[in-house]
């Protein structure tokens, strides 16, 4: 396959042609990516001239309707899943939370649910509300050293009574990718759902979910180039038999049983240009023309590729800094490009600030991952400095970076 035409990405990405960012170093990716192209003309032209009630007889009417279900179908063509087994709600945090709350109703006291330290707190925090409902958490905690999920250390956890595994493909700050479909055999082997957070991982590879095999699978459609929404795919079977969260009129829709507050209209509609922008760039690297799950793939394989090569100096710089401690593998294989560090002798925000006086914009904090801080040993009010870049970062903003961290750093 041919590398990546980093020159063509660029040109898909508006704020890269936005005077007001020009020579701005964009590195806080991981919590929310800039929007192609696509999204913003889709999103444009919905307000424009779409922005009604959908589905009703008129002509403008229908034709909002035709482009938010022609979102929620591409999107999940792209993903190996049905239209139907698709929820897309305002984030990923509000549709764990209503999720959870089907489960609040559907299990029995004394079911069991496992959730890690690893997660960012959306996948952690409204699991552990239903205890107050008699059902019974357990933790799967990380290897205090390296931050990592270890299977073997799941095992003991799962019981006869255990009906829910909530764990991440990819920690958005040790990186990691966990391996997923093991854990997922696992928890289906004891008779447990599998409900993945897939935040961290989608914006490097989209997922094939028929392949992957989870019951339940979350992502942010606002950190994979497009709308603020959040994607939830649920298994058909299960779906239908979680208890409606919906309007009592609406329990008979399959969208709209997880999405109480029913679709953002122009949101969803602008679904569609995530996916003109994966299709560009397969049709630009001769990966049209293939069923979308295959051009998902190949378009990941290229992402990924790009990403290590940007990744690779950012770590070999990382990993040799006196006082630096870097969370996650000090490799690029098996991590995504989100680089989260402490250093001996300056604070993470003041960090920030520093590199933000040099127009570099890098994340510090927590990122509500408080749990995994603490099994870690950092004061969560303090928290890490994160580098996280995708796929569109160039190679000269990873220098600009490294050399600025040299002069930063003590």
């Amino acid at each position: 396959m041919n590398a990546l035409d980093h020159s063509f990405i660029r040109h898909q990405f508006p704020a890269f042609q936005e005077p007001s960012l020009e020579n701005f170093a964009y590195f806080e990716n991981a919590g929310g990516t800039y929007a192609c192209g696509p999204v913003v003309e889709r999103l444009a032209e919905h307000y424009r001239r779409l922005k009604l009630q959908a589905y009703y007889p008129s002509r403008p009417s229908q034709e909002a309707g035709e482009r938010m279900d022609s979102g929620r179908a591409r999107l999940a063509a792209w993903l190996n899943v049905t239209p139907e087994e698709l929820q897309l709600g305002p984030s990923t945090s509000q549709n764990t939370y209503v999720l959870a709350q089907a489960f609040r109703q559907w299990l029995k006291p004394g079911d069991e649910i496992i959730v890690t330290d690893q997660d960012h707190e959306a996948n952690i925090g409204a699991w552990q509300r239903l205890s107050a409902a008699g059902l019974t958490l357990k933790t799967w905690q990380v290897d205090p050293g390296s931050g990592e999920l270890d299977p073997a250390t799941l095992a003991p956890l799962l019981t006869e009574r255990t009906r829910v595994v909530a764990f991440t493909h990819c920690s958005n700050l040790v990186a990691t990718v966990n391996p997923v479909r093991t854990i997922i055999e696992m928890a289906q082997a004891a008779g447990a759902l599998a409900v993945v957070d897939g935040v961290g991982h989608a914006p490097h590879a989209l997922p094939d979910l028929a392949a992957l095999g989870a019951d339940i699978y979350l992502f942010s459609l606002y950190k994979v180039y497009g709308p603020h929404l959040g994607a939830m795919y649920v298994r058909r079977s299960l779906l239908e038999s979680l208890p409606n969260q919906g309007h009592f009129f609406n329990e008979g829709k399959p969208n709209t049983r997880l999405v109480p507050a029913g679709p953002d209209h122009a949101q969803v509609a602008a679904v569609n240009g995530v996916i003109d922008y994966l299709e560009s760039v397969a049709r630009h690297h001769g990966l049209d023309g293939q069923p979308p799950p295959v051009m998902a793939r190949g378009v990941s394989e290229l992402f990924q590729a790009q990403e290590a090569r940007l990744m690779a100096p950012l770590l070999e710089f990382l990993r040799h800094q006196r006082g630096v401690r870097l969370l996650g593998r000090p490799h690029t294989e098996g991590r995504a490009p989100t680089l989260a560090f402490t250093c001996a002798g300056i604070a993470p925000w003041a960090l920030a600030q520093r590199l933000a006086a040099e127009n570099i914009g890098i994340g510090a904090g927590n990122f509500y991952a408080w749990r995994l801080l603490e099994a870690l040993g950092i004061d969560p009010n303090i928290g890490v400095a994160r580098l996280s870049l995708v796929h569109y970062t160039s190679e000269q903003e990873v220098a600009r970076v490294i050399e600025a961290l040299e002069r930063h750093l003590p």
